[in-house]
């Protein structure tokens, strides 16, 4: 019997997935982490109330959720300033960026983005047919000018950008953006992954303008709200931009567990801020072992800091490995020159700790297999 065939782009793509999962990695270690720090997630976890919300929740879980996450919508429409129709609710920023892409993206047209930035964004402008255009970081910052200088180039449907950056936890001042998202090309469209704005500084963030079509804004419950495996994400934009989702989004695709999680996080106004202090403690914390161990710490407006280990990627990848052969997980750049750098996600003191006590260990096996 001869089997259906693959499209022909779906024949040419790997069967991969953009990040190895701790989980993959405990079965393949047949141990598991002592310290998850890693993924970005919050170890410190989302509000108690949501958490209620979301028990509550289960014994109606029988039910589809609401397909136009009515509830949830118009409550971010009103915190964010905007009408209903200007929030389109998806499973996290990675399925909203999917969708977008498949909106926008035909075979063979082209997206710019920078070099070693998020690479589920690439994953999807790969699943698509889409021809991606990068450009390298300046100073450890994605590079604004670049990019629009690319897209203008290019003539790119999609250009992306996070502020504050994943993986090197740079920002970029509102005044920045509001100056990129101004020169943003007719005829493309700017994403602006704002997914750990929460965390950031004040004056991050633009103002939200949606009278403007040429750009989106894209926010998750995952990192500051602690609900990673909840997956909500949204989109603020203009309505035109927005309506578009309903062409082909998966209308069911949010369950009514992580609908009231998301609704009733946003209604306990009390956690962000003790998230916000609790996450700067960690980074401090993060950084001062850093320091302690003959390295440095990137200033950082997100739920991680990125250490600097000094060398090139062969060696902070040794470090890499040798954390993980602790029991530690966390994460790194993958492309030069931020592959010099190792990605610790914060968390729980105990975890922490659990990693101040494994870095010397980790360096001196790097530093050994140099020799």
């Amino acid at each position: 019997m001869t089997q259906p065939k693959l499209t022909p782009l779906a024949a040419r793509l790997p069967a991969s997935v953009p990040f190895v999962g701790p989980e993959a990695q405990e079965r393949q270690r047949n141990q598991q982490f002592i310290a998850r720090l890693g993924a970005n997630e919050s170890g410190f976890g989302p509000s108690p109330k949501a958490i209620a919300a979301m028990q509550k929740a289960a014994s109606e879980v029988w039910m589809y959720g609401d397909a136009e996450n009515h509830d949830l919508r118009h409550t971010l429409a009103k915190m964010h300033g905007v009408a209903p129709e200007n929030i389109m609710v998806g499973q996290g920023i990675d399925g909203l960026l999917g969708v977008l892409v498949r909106l926008y993206v035909a075979k063979g047209e082209n997206v710019v983005t920078s070099a070693g930035a998020y690479p589920t964004f690439n994953y999807h402008v790969a699943g698509f047919g889409g021809v991606l255009h990068t450009v390298p970081y300046k100073d450890d910052h994605e590079d604004p000018d670049a990019l629009i200088a690319k897209a203008l180039e290019t003539q790119a449907k999609l250009i992306y950008i996070s502020n504050p950056d994943n993986p090197m936890g740079t920002w970029h001042s509102a005044e920045t953006m509001a100056q990129m998202i101004a020169k943003t090309p007719v005829g493309s469209l700017l994403i602006l992954d704002e997914a750990y704005i929460d965390l950031a500084p004040d004056g991050t963030a633009p103002a939200i303008d949606v009278t403007n079509p040429n750009v989106i804004r894209m926010r998750t419950f995952s990192k500051a709200h602690g609900m990673a495996g909840a997956r909500v994400g949204y989109a603020i934009g203009h309505a035109e931009v927005i309506n578009a989702f309903n062409k082909v989004r998966d209308h069911f695709g949010m369950s009514r567990i992580s609908q009231a999680g998301a609704l009733a996080a946003l209604q306990d106004t009390d956690w962000l801020p003790h998230i916000r202090a609790e996450v700067a403690n960690s980074r401090n914390r993060i950084s001062q072992i850093a320091t302690e161990n003959g390295l440095s710490a990137l200033p950082s407006a997100t739920n991680f800091v990125a250490i600097d280990c000094g060398a090139d990627g062969a060696f902070a990848k040794s470090i890499l490995a040798a954390l993980i052969d602790q029991g530690i997980f966390v994460r790194m750049p993958f492309v030069t020159p931020q592959d010099r750098c190792i990605r610790v996600s914060c968390g729980p003191t105990d975890q922490i700790d659990a990693f101040a006590a494994a870095l010397p260990k980790a360096l001196a096996t790097a530093r050994a297999a140099l020799r």
